[in-house]
């Protein structure tokens, strides 16, 4: 079995391009992971989602191990035969929800307790927990396990926080069952504060990671200060070990980090939007559900060759959002992470031309003068 590598096949600047090599095949970097939360790219089949050129999914320890259970799906296979996705998965720990449902858990040096968003029972996530439902579940990279602080805490809060948080990550690589193709990712926080993500930074190179996560951003912070956050944070992480930007983002977002050294996203946005009437185009966003678009002939991207936009009209979606039909959603949704994998494509060749610059310019260029109107 191959071993789990990162190769760098071109930079420009801060940006750099290559292949990311685990137990389930590559993936190209810069790459942007669709979200599979619940073992499922919603409103998409696996290979669906492998059409669009995404080569690496995410799914999610907190919400796999309540439903259907990470011992089920050993039992069945392992994730990558249970959702039908033979190439490689990430899976976050858990340390974003340990934020996100606040009202539901529990806090100590241990670990967390939650209450079962879905039926009240209680459940135990400890880092060594986190790490062994990683491994049921079989996923290439594995999250430690960490905790998230909330935008907008002060200083001090932020610093406990980041205290447990190492001592979790330490836990979780001394859990971690090494084997070839298989990586453990660290995770920076330290929220707004320089210096706590420098403290971050170093303490999880002290204790050594395959790859480094940067965590806790885009949780309400803006982008100016996220880009500020990145500017002092990722200088410091080791150039030859993949670089993950947790949640991130909207496709500027994504271009913005990518220039200053990230090789890794995902986010919700593509698919969520997909369901409720956003579509992400060349000339920026629409909402599928204007009555503008009610008698328009046009796809929503002519320069896009997913199923939507090669065999049905802005017009038909419009319908199909209007009659709550959920092809609308599939499709508009299949667009969204269509749109996502081209414009990855589009930076890893702008990156391998040397031409990073000249492209950002022209792409956001192009975003800025918005849609086409209705001929």
């Amino acid at each position: 079995m191959t071993d789990f590598t990162f190769t760098i096949s071109a930079r420009d600047g801060a940006a750099r391009t290559g292949e990311l090599m685990t137990a389930h095949g590559p993936a190209a970097t810069p790459a942007f992971m669709p979200v599979g939360t619940a073992a499922t790219v919603k409103g998409m089949t696996a290979p669906d989602v492998a059409a669009t050129g995404a080569h690496i999914v995410l799914g999610n320890t907190y919400h796999l191990m309540l439903r259907p259970s990470a011992e089920r799906i050993d039992r069945l296979g392992g994730l990558h035969k249970f959702m039908n996705w033979p190439g490689p998965i990430l899976t976050d720990s858990g340390g974003y929800q340990v934020m996100s449902l606040s009202k539901l858990r529990t806090i100590t040096d241990k670990g967390v307790t939650f209450q079962s968003h879905i039926d009240g029972a209680t459940y135990d996530l400890t880092p060594e927990r986190a790490i062994d439902i990683q491994r049921l579940l079989d996923s290439d990279i594995t999250m430690v396990l960490d905790e998230c602080p909330a935008f907008g805490g002060d200083k001090d809060a932020v610093a406990r926080s980041l205290d447990l948080t190492l001592a979790w990550a330490q836990r979780s690589k001394d859990a971690f069952a090494r084997r070839p193709g298989y990586g453990l990712f660290g995770i920076v926080q330290g929220g707004v504060f320089d210096d706590l993500r420098q403290q971050s930074v170093e303490a999880l190179i002290r204790i050594g990671f395959p790859g480094y996560a940067v965590g806790g951003l885009a949780v309400g912070e803006g982008q100016e200060t996220m880009f500020r956050v990145l500017d002092v944070t990722l200088p410091h992480l080791p150039g030859d070990r993949p670089r993950y930007l947790m949640g991130v983002g909207t496709p500027d977002d994504i271009l913005g980090a990518v220039m200053r050294g990230i090789d890794m996203f995902d986010c919700v946005m593509p698919t969520r939007s997909g369901r409720t009437g956003k579509g992400f185009t060349r000339r920026g966003e629409i909402n599928i559900r204007n009555a503008r678009h009610a008698e328009d002939p046009r796809p929503i991207d002519e320069h896009c060759a997913c199923l939507a936009c090669t065999g049905y009209s802005r017009a038909y979606l419009h319908h199909l959002f209007k009659a709550e039909e959920m092809l609308g959603a599939m499709l508009l949704t299949r667009h969204n992470v269509t749109y996502y994998q081209d414009h990855m494509r589009a930076i890893r060749a702008a990156i391998t031309a040397g031409k990073l610059t000249d492209f950002a310019a022209a792409t956001r260029a192009e975003w800025s003068k918005g849609d086409i109107p209705t001929i």
